[in-house]
């Protein structure tokens, strides 16, 4: 198995909510998504949307209704960027959750929650890359 992931799929409650979120992010989702299932192209991987108990019961796993153990990341290159992500994120009516501010790690981030209590951290972490089309690089 190659060590890369191709697909992150978030359960959400209420798909066309979630569909709304995302666009006043700035997102675009494919066109070609099925009607029951919204797919974003983020860079060299896709992020998609579908019913949470629908993707429970694909995924042969029992929802129970909490969080899931699993936070998103979106790293940015600056601490500027975070800032402006954040803001981004409560003006399209996310919970901010951490407001951004150094962290013990020695970067600087935040995290916003999306309307099905999803995590996202927006990150500035000065020993990776972030190159121009996106992709995120370990090491400096």
């Amino acid at each position: 198995m190659e060590q890369r992931i191709s697909l992150v799929t978030l359960g959400v409650s209420d798909l066309a909510r979630s569909r709304d979120f995302y666009r006043r992010l700035g997102w675009v989702e494919d066109p070609d998504s099925p009607e029951d299932v919204i797919f974003f192209q983020t860079g060299c991987m896709v992020l998609g949307l579908w019913d949470r108990s629908s993707l429970a019961e694909d995924s042969v796993v029992e929802d129970n209704g909490g969080w899931g153990g699993v936070t998103l990341a979106h790293n940015v290159r600056t601490q500027l960027e975070v800032d402006r992500v954040i803001e981004e994120a409560r003006s399209a009516g996310a919970t901010i959750g951490r407001e951004p501010a150094e962290t013990l790690w020695g970067g600087y981030s935040g995290v916003f929650i999306d309307p099905d209590g999803h995590p996202w951290e927006i990150a500035h972490n000065p020993a990776w890359i972030v190159r121009d089309d996106g992709a995120t690089l370990l090491g400096s």
